[in-house]
């Protein structure tokens, strides 16, 4: 499973792999206050938009990519102010430890290796939206690809 991850995701893995509960939770906290860095931005031109409100999630969730020369993507999200803590958290890891990958990398990612980041307790509390956020990030890179080959096939 592992051999499918970016590397930085799985640095981002191997990290909260050895922290003990507390540890892992005050980790989660940082990085959910990190999540502003991941906004979009006014600057940027985004190859793709989805900005939606989904059954699934309490809020608007607001995904934003942008594509390098090499056809690798970089996230920048959009939540919602009733959005959770562990939610921010998981959009900050995945913006990081997805940047620069190609979307096909991105589809195939298996979302097993979120419970070795938010740890069993936790994860069995609020699994949904964070399954959510990885799945809304998953469909945008299905979008640009269809994108793509629709462009490429006309």
């Amino acid at each position: 499973m592992m051999d499918k991850l970016p590397k930085s995701l799985k640095d981002i893995i191997s990290t909260f792999e050895v922290l003990g509960e507390e540890e892992r939770r005050e980790m989660l906290i940082a990085y959910s206050e990190a999540y502003s860095q991941f906004a979009p931005r006014e600057d940027e031109q985004y190859v793709l938009t989805d900005v939606r409100r989904d059954e699934e999630c309490t809020d608007t969730v607001g995904v934003y990519l942008l594509s390098d020369d090499e056809g690798k993507v970089y996230f920048r999200m959009h939540l919602g102010p009733h959005v959770q803590t562990l939610t921010k958290a998981m959009t900050s890891i995945l913006c990081q430890g997805l940047s620069g990958s190609y979307p096909q990398q991105v589809v195939d990612i298996p979302s097993t290796f979120i419970k070795k980041i938010v740890g069993g307790e936790l994860f069995r509390i609020r699994s949904q939206t964070v399954y959510y956020v990885l799945g809304r990030m998953k469909s945008a890179c299905k979008q640009l690809l269809n994108k793509s080959l629709s462009e490429n096939s006309n």
